[in-house]
């Protein structure tokens, strides 16, 4: 995959170099998760990915040879839930799409809580990623052109452990927190449902702030 684009990574000391970690990026395309396959950093990778992808053969190779685990989204899915609370306490790294499904605009849906609620359970840190460059990646590749994509890893959020008494508040709260984190890294184009959220312009805020790297 890595040769099939050029693919610039920002931020990968946010990344914890061992431990379970999830890495949870915008969704734009079918190339967002064998982006983050590519994470330099992080050999021990897997990701869950909708076998609604089962359909593209090169990408159902690529998933299969990189041991994704497949969801079924139009199902609770326990089975594929259980098997990435285990690659995490195995220590590896999984990559997600809070938003659940593809963004048809490039923008950001709303999030599902089932990121957060897999970090409580599995008790790992949350990377939020923001993927740029991949929702025209596919259509360049049948060109033969190699796509620019860029992949900014932001700081690690550390979930304070579950409270089954603010069970629902506390899902919501931590979802909006890795989308805003998310949002706060793309460019204001991207933003879609996150776009008047305080909390996002709060982040970008500091952002400016930061001395140039």
């Amino acid at each position: 995959m890595k040769h099939l684009t050029r693919t610039n990574f920002i931020g990968l000391e946010n990344v914890p170099l061992t431990g379970g970690v999830l890495l949870a990026c915008n969704h734009m395309s079918r190339m967002d998760i064998p982006v983050l396959f590519i994470t330099p950093n992080r050999p021990k990778m897997t990701a869950l990915v909708t076998t609604k992808y089962l359909k593209y053969p090169l990408l159902r190779w690529f998933i299969v040879t990189a041991e994704g685990i497949w969801l079924d989204r139009d199902t609770a899915d326990f089975a594929a839930f259980r098997k990435a609370v285990k690659a995490l306490d195995e220590g590896k790294a999984l990559g997600i799409s809070p938003e659940g499904t593809r963004s048809q605009t490039a923008s950001l849906l709303e999030g599902k809580p089932g990121t957060a609620l897999l970090a409580l359970r599995a008790g790992v840190p949350i990377v939020p990623v923001a993927l740029i460059g991949t929702e025209d990646a596919v259509e360049k590749m049948k060109r033969f052109k190699r796509p620019h994509i860029t992949a900014e890893y932001g700081k690690p959020i550390y979930p304070e452990p579950l409270d089954h008494n603010q069970r629902d508040d506390q899902l919501q709260t931590l979802t909006e927190e890795i989308m805003c984190q998310i949002a706060s890294m793309l460019p204001e184009k991207y933003h879609g449902f996150y776009k008047d959220h305080p909390r996002v312009k709060e982040l970008m805020a500091a952002r400016e702030k930061e001395p140039a790297s």
